[in-house]
């Protein structure tokens, strides 16, 4: 609270028009303890003696009215009653005290800092706290009026402090409170808490006087006159401004003050029109709403405001009328956040944590304008506030599409289809996802007051009684016989879900249509289906499968209504028990997804499952398209395991998925599921549902085939394993059907290599005959796929085909044919190195020399990943021969710039025959050194020295000082390269000479030239 030291001024003036002097005589000036003769029943004394009619009556007077109307209607009311009135006019229920000193009744929830999760800091447990501690003192009650002092104990952070409190109350509400600690927060503080809290749990030790206009009536000129003094002698600094000013406002005989009749006393309760309501700072509302905003969502705001408004419903369930007032409160701060103009102004949305805030504000709104308390003078004000804040250009528009907006349809259908009465669909407003959320509402209302019906039915028939009795009580006179609230709630929830429904505009909307869908059916699992529940769903799957447009699972739908997957798999499974066949019907009625349909089809209308799209003008922004579409597979997947063991309905079934499912993703989560439910450990294979599962993954194949996806490896994988688990037909089928399932890649390095492996022949336990024909098979898919595809799968194809003399040559044939043109060095290198590996040295050699005439390194490629290559073709070949040798290097030269290359191909060539492949063919080698002045090796020495000289002069075009070092490097190497040859001496001077004549401009770089060669 907004605690303010100051009391609250007196709201009306008292006076005592029929007052008699003489009644002073024998009454007592003091006061007596609220618990004194004739205080209520039940408390702490010994005896229980009947609560006296003096009680009764003020108890009931203190409850409904204000002391100024008492005060009027009799005119002298006598001490004890005015006390028992007094007296009964404090609150007597703690709750309300709770209520409005934590977030919530219980005192569960965090203050609104948000920051201390603590619950021994709320102020209700601090201020019960307090009172046990007994650290509440100077309890007194003037009047309507409750003061006293509270101690907050010493901490090792905080000293001592007293705190004057005080409580204005009246008819049985705390309507004004202050304390001097200087909180400010929404609630109470836990002084006011413990001083109530006081007053409620022990009336007895608390002092009662009347009025403070009752005491000075009773006193003499000279007692007043004594009071007075005494009073500005003890406060004279606090009051002695105001008690001269008002001294001399009393002695002007035309002052303002002297015009009205009597004094204000704020001891003396209210005034007739004084509004009876429990104390709310709507200050401190104001502000808090306001700082929870500013902070646009984060340090826990939007948990504080959606707090705010729980204790707006907790104020609506007790009839409390600050519930609308702090609502309004809340609204206007809300319609004055700068951030509705901003995001007017930059035509953006708000986000979905603001809208779920202003969601939840309408929702309170609803409950508030529908509370059949309510009286029509306090509608009537609601509604022209509401009319204004909608007036106002930012107040936000709801999200979706709410209205009578769907086309008349009737134009838009087959003509065939007419004559079954099917009218027009004329009100396409979703109950479900609408921002009021009726029928939740209605489920929630339904229930609680089946509950309470219940309880009262036990409480009523704890002896025996008639039916007739029993219609008797409130809860059940609108029920028929045989009817019960939670059925009609369980009814509504149904009619609700299968109102067939536009998707609205708008990822926000759009998935509150789905999140309202979802907590519905989370609150219909609870219910436990008796026999009336299970005639209550056939009667309604029927309803819904033969109502025509009003059903979402009617035969005709829009095609951008809600789809019905998620609440049908819920009708599936509670109906398949009772009544299967109703069960697949609707659930196969409901797989249909118009959306993603391009055509309406009008020739299979006889089909039970049979989907019409009409009106197909736009493609909509489905936001919530991959939510919807994975539940389309799970209510597949629900079908496909209840119809485990019926080749009937899983064929069925399956025709349904293909039909209707469009996502590669989820019919490949269809065929695992199916796979996995077919082969569970504890029974046999269902051959029947491997069946289905291998169908789901071939339509999987088909449909991804010609396009990416990111899982496809793992798809064709598991495509064989299934294929597999069928049965050797199943494999040798798809590789019959390969090209209309895989890419050759795909078929050659999985699906064939698969199948020839040592695991697949052990699982499926086929005999020799067996697997040389699904060898055959194989390798005859991997000759075509080579054919087809020969640079990705010629390679894979020779390794399959290893075991079957013509099949390899054909295959190597393949690749030969493919060398000139259609395949890379790289490939051909690769294919060349496995031949050499599976013993075909003149293969490889022969392949080496095809792949060089692809290759070209220029002469700054020092580092190419192909060089690796080339140096281990040159040593084949000088491993081969003279021959082979002298036939590799002009391709060498041809191919290769790269002068580092080049003379490490020389240095290698001049040694003996490599260690890599010495061991092999080893008759064909003398042993003797190659001669550099002799073919071949001369044509490769002056190639390189070229490539020293061409090196040269490319890096001196644009060489920088930094690179001046590296280049002396370069031209070291290039000179080992030159003495070589007999006349390479000769021939580096030469080529020195030239460098330092060309490039003399660079005077740097020629002086580091001359200083390391001369």
């Amino acid at each position: 609270m907004a605690e303010r030291v100051q009391q609250p001024p007196a709201k009306r003036p008292c006076c005592r028009p029929g007052y008699n002097p003489a009644c002073r005589q024998g009454q007592r000036a003091g006061g007596v303890l609220c618990g004194g003769p004739g205080s209520a029943p039940g408390g702490l004394g010994k005896t229980h003696n009947p609560e006296s009619l003096l009680d009764i009556a003020a108890r009931r007077v203190a409850e409904k009215w204000p002391f100024q109307r008492v005060e009027e209607r009799f005119e002298r009311i006598p001490e004890p009653v005015q006390r028992r009135i007094v007296y009964w006019s404090f609150p007597r229920s703690e709750k309300e005290i709770c209520m409005y000193s934590s977030f919530n009744a219980g005192g569960d929830e965090s203050g609104t800092s948000g920051e201390n999760n603590d619950d021994t800091q709320l102020p209700f447990l601090r201020g019960v706290t307090l009172l046990e501690g007994g650290w509440v003192d100077n309890v007194l009650q003037v009047g309507f009026h409750l003061s006293g002092t509270v101690t907050d104990p010493a901490t090792s952070s905080q000293p001592e402090m007293v705190c004057s409190v005080s409580v204005s109350f009246d008819r049985c509400k705390i309507t004004a409170v202050t304390c001097s600690c200087g909180n400010k927060d929404i609630f109470y503080c836990a002084h006011v808490v413990a001083l109530a809290l006081y007053r409620v749990r022990k009336p007895e030790q608390v002092k009662l006087h009347l009025p403070i206009s009752e005491t000075l009536f009773q006193m003499s000129r000279d007692q007043l006159q004594k009071f007075v003094q005494y009073l500005i002698s003890v406060h004279h600094t606090e009051v002695l401004p105001t008690a001269q000013k008002l001294a001399d406002e009393i002695l002007s005989t035309n002052s303002e003050i002297n015009q009205v009749h009597g004094a204000p006393d704020p001891t003396a309760g209210a005034s007739v029109d004084d509004e009876n309501c429990w104390h709310l700072d709507e200050e401190q509302v104001q502000e808090q709403v306001k700082l929870f905003l500013s902070q646009g969502g984060y340090h826990g705001s939007g948990k504080q405001l959606n707090l705010l408004f729980s204790k707006v419903r907790e104020m609506l369930r007790m009839r409390d009328s600050n519930g609308a007032r702090m609502l309004t409160l809340i609204t206007e701060q809300f319609m004055a956040d700068p951030r509705l103009a901003l995001w007017r102004q930059q035509g953006t949305t708000m986000n979905d944590k603001y809208r779920q805030l202003w969601d939840e504000l309408g929702a309170l709104w609803m409950c508030i304008v529908l509370n059949p308390h309510c009286k029509t003078e306090q509608k009537c004000s609601w509604l022209r506030e509401l009319r204004r804040w909608n007036s106002v250009d930012v107040c936000p528009w709801e999200d979706g599409n709410h209205g009578n907006d769907l086309p008349n349809l009737t134009h838009s259908l087959p003509q065939e289809l007419l004559h079954k009465a099917i009218t027009s669909i004329t009100n396409m407003e979703g109950w479900v996802g609408h921002p009021l959320d009726p029928i939740g509402t209605l489920f929630s209302t339904l229930t609680e007051t089946g509950r309470g019906a219940e309880e009262g039915a036990n409480t009523y028939c704890s002896s025996v009684v008639s039916r007739a009795e029993l219609q008797r009580l409130p809860v059940q006179r609108l029920l028929g016989e045989g009817e019960s609230y939670g059925a009609l709630a369980v009814e509504t929830a149904l009619i609700g879900l299968g109102q067939q429904r536009v998707m609205p505009d708008g990822l926000y909307a759009q998935e509150k249509v789905c999140r309202n869908e979802e907590q519905l059916l989370a609150k219909l699992q609870e219910v436990e289906l008796d026999d009336t529940l299970v005639k209550i769903f056939r009667k309604q799957a029927v309803f819904l499968l033969e109502s025509g447009p009003y059903s979402g699972l009617g035969e005709i739908v829009h095609r951008e209504s809600v789809p019905m997957h998620t609440f049908t798999r819920y009708l599936f499974t509670s109906l398949l028990p009772h009544d299967a066949e109703l069960a697949y019907k609707i659930a196969l009625r409901a797989m249909r997804l118009p959306v993603l349909e391009s055509t309406a089809s009008s020739g299979d209308l006889s089909r039970p499952h049979h989907m019409v799209s009409v009106v197909p003008n736009r493609y909509p922004r489905w936001f919530t398209l991959s939510h919807i579409e994975s539940q389309q597979c799970e209510l597949a997947s629900t079908m496909l395991t209840a119809a485990k063991g019926d080749s009937c309905k899983l064929e069925t079934v399956l025709e349904s998925i293909q039909k209707n499912i469009h996502s590669s993703s989820h019919i490949f989560k269809l065929a695992q599921d199916a796979f996995k439910i077919a082969t569970l450990m504890d029974s046999l294979p269902d051959i029947t549902l491997l069946k289905v599962s291998l169908e789901l993954g071939l339509q999987v194949m088909r449909i991804t085939l010609s396009t990416l996806n990111w899982r496809r490896r793992e798809m064709v994988r598991w495509l064989v394993t299934c294929a597999t688990e069928v049965g050797v037909y199943a494999l040798d089928s798809i590789m019959q059907s390969w090209f209309t399932l895989f890419t050759p890649t795909e078929a050659t390095s999985i699906v064939a290599t698969t199948v020839m492996s040592n695991t697949t022949i052990v699982r499926l336990r086929l005999d020799c005959h067996q697997q040389e024909n699904l060898a055959s098979s194989a390798r005859t898919l991997a000759l075509q796929c080579a054919m087809k595809d020969p640079q990705n799968c010629a390679l894979s194809a020779l390794t399959l085909c290893e075991k079957d003399h013509i099949a390899f040559e054909t295959a190597y044939q393949i690749v030969l044919d493919a060398a000139v043109a259609g395949m890379s060095y790289t490939q051909l290198f690769t294919i060349a190195r496995y031949m050499e590996h599976r013993g075909y040295p003149m293969r490889a050699y022969k392949l080496a020399t095809l792949a060089m005439a692809h290759l070209n390194l220029s002469y700054n490629q020092d580092t190419h990943p192909a060089i690796n290559d080339v140096l281990w073709a040159c040593a084949l070949s000088h491993s081969l021969g003279k021959n082979e040798l002298a036939a590799v290097i002009p391709l060498v030269v041809k191919s290769v710039k790269c002068a580092t290359v080049l003379s490490d191909i020389l240095r290698r060539c001049t040694l003996t025959t490599p260690g890599m492949v010495s061991a092999l063919h080893s008759r064909r080698n003398s042993g003797k050194l190659m001669s550099l002045d002799k073919a071949p090796l001369r044509q490769l020495l002056d190639a390189t020295i070229g490539a020293y000289i061409n090196t040269t002069h490319s890096r001196l075009t644009h060489i920088s000082p930094r690179h001046y070092s590296e280049f002396i490097e370069f031209l070291g190497k290039s000179r080992e390269t030159f003495l070589m040859a007999h006349d390479g001496h000769i021939q580096f001077t030469q080529f020195i000479d030239n460098l330092k004549q060309i490039y003399k401009g660079k005077k740097k770089l020629m002086m580091l030239v001359r200083e390391r060669f001369g």
